[in-house]
């Protein structure tokens, strides 16, 4: 959890003083995390990330002019901070739901309208002379004595919850680095709002929110890098990484979809997404002592350090059984070079007519399920290297396969042993 962390870290230090931190010192990490930030964000043509930092950056030094570097209670310095406080977590839920469209000239324009507007609307409220913000801004929801605890009114705190509902039911759904970062940037700029925004423990807990972001950046490319983006598995990378540091004992599960080419062909690519997705699932149940890998396409492997066939084989076979009895109801469209688009003109028989509705009918809801095949190996006296047990699960799965699919076979060398154990006994 580099983004918990890095905020823990922070508050630490800036609540305790264990570290002496000078003005200069604060200034340079507010500039440094927003520069490298920002040029971070379009390396990686994340607009999201890149209009959450102009976000957070426009509404620090908001509330820096109007306030003159501190902290007010009445005044445009005063509803520079409540306005502020409440647009934070509103474009921070704005910009996590939209589409991550990367830096498309169309894409952009309405986003950078939307942070006008509110610059406007932040310079309007605050002119010379005003004392109280908008009632929207300030609204009282409950008893003013339960907020006394901050200066964020109490509009701005039920945004804030709701705000990190959202980014914690995105994470849980899509366990996307992003999105953890965002929570905990949130975090951030919530206690730099606590602060009182201006100030150095308000700057630097502002610094703190960009610098999560950095790491969110970071730790997405990571994660894209070693992980399945449809699944969330890691990946083939991922496995080669991990097969050399394995040891005797160990088993590898080779697991492919049986028939997976007619599933695509039969019910198109988003079907068989679907289904990816849900073998995925499943395999990722064997995490209590195994990790899964998608190698690509349809083929899948599992690797169970500190472990004999002899102790994977029930749950590879109820990780089977689990899979042949899961379906799901899908309502798919044909691919386009198959979809039957209507009777051919030149021939209007009843025959055609009867064809193209048998082809359309294909596209009313079904009930799928789809089995595995699995092949599995481990070292022994015939395969000792990594590279020749995975040869032998491979050639374990071809005999599942050739055998009639939905099994689980095990390498020919473990068999051999097997009877001749049970020969001599």
């Amino acid at each position: 959890m580099p983004g918990g962390a890095l905020l823990l870290i922070s508050a630490v230090l800036l609540q305790t003083g264990i570290v002496p931190i000078t003005a200069q010192a604060v200034d340079f990490y507010y500039y440094a995390a927003f520069g490298v930030g920002l040029l971070l964000a379009c390396r990686f043509h994340s607009s999201r990330i890149i209009l959450i930092f102009l976000t957070l950056l426009l509404a620090h030094h908001a509330i820096e002019f109007f306030s003159s570097g501190h902290i007010r209670v009445i005044g445009p310095g005063h509803i520079a901070f409540e306005a502020v406080s409440l647009l934070i977590p509103i474009n921070v839920i704005v910009f996590s739901l939209a589409a991550e469209r990367g830096l498309i000239v169309s894409a952009l324009p309405p986003r950078f309208v939307l942070l006008f507007l509110e610059a406007v609307f932040v310079a309007v409220i605050c002119r010379p002379g005003e004392t109280a913000s908008p009632v929207l801004v300030h609204f009282t929801l409950v008893n003013a004595r339960l907020a006394t605890w901050t200066k964020i009114p109490q509009t701005a705190l039920l945004v804030f919850v709701v705000a990190t509902a959202i980014l914690a039911a995105q994470f849980l759904l899509h366990h996307r680095p992003v999105e953890h970062g965002l929570l905990w940037s949130l975090g951030a700029a919530f206690l730099g709002l606590h602060a009182g925004a201006v100030g150095q423990v308000g700057t630097a807990y502002f610094a703190t929110a960009g610098l999560i972001l950095i790491a969110s950046l970071v730790e997405n490319s990571y994660f894209l890098a070693y992980h399945d983006e449809l699944t969330a598995l890691p990946s083939r990378r991922a496995f080669h990484d991990a097969v050399p540091g394995l040891e005797a004992p160990y088993t590898v599960a080779v697991v492919d979809i049986d028939h997976f080419k007619k599933v695509n062909d039969t019910y198109g690519h988003d079907t068989g997404d679907q289904v990816l997705s849900m073998v995925a699932t499943h395999l990722a149940r064997a995490g209590s002592c195994g990790r899964a890998y998608r190698i690509g396409g349809e083929e899948f492997s599992i690797l169970f350090p500190g472990k004999t066939i002899k102790e994977v084989l029930p749950e590879l076979e109820a990780l089977r059984l689990a899979i042949s009895e899961s379906s799901f109801r899908t309502r798919t469209t044909l691919e386009r070079r198959k979809n039957v688009r209507g009777p051919d003109r030149r021939h209007t028989a009843t025959g055609s007519v009867s064809r193209v509705r048998q082809a359309r009918s294909q596209l009313l809801p079904r009930e799928l399920s789809v089995t595995v095949s699995v092949g599995v190996a481990e070292p022994n006296a015939r395969t000792r290297s990594v590279e020749e047990v995975i040869a032998a699960a491979d050639n374990a799965l071809y005999r599942a396969k050739r055998g009639g699919r939905n099994r689980v076979e095990i390498a020919t060398s473990f068999r051999a042993g097997l009877a001749r154990r049970a020969a001599s006994s």
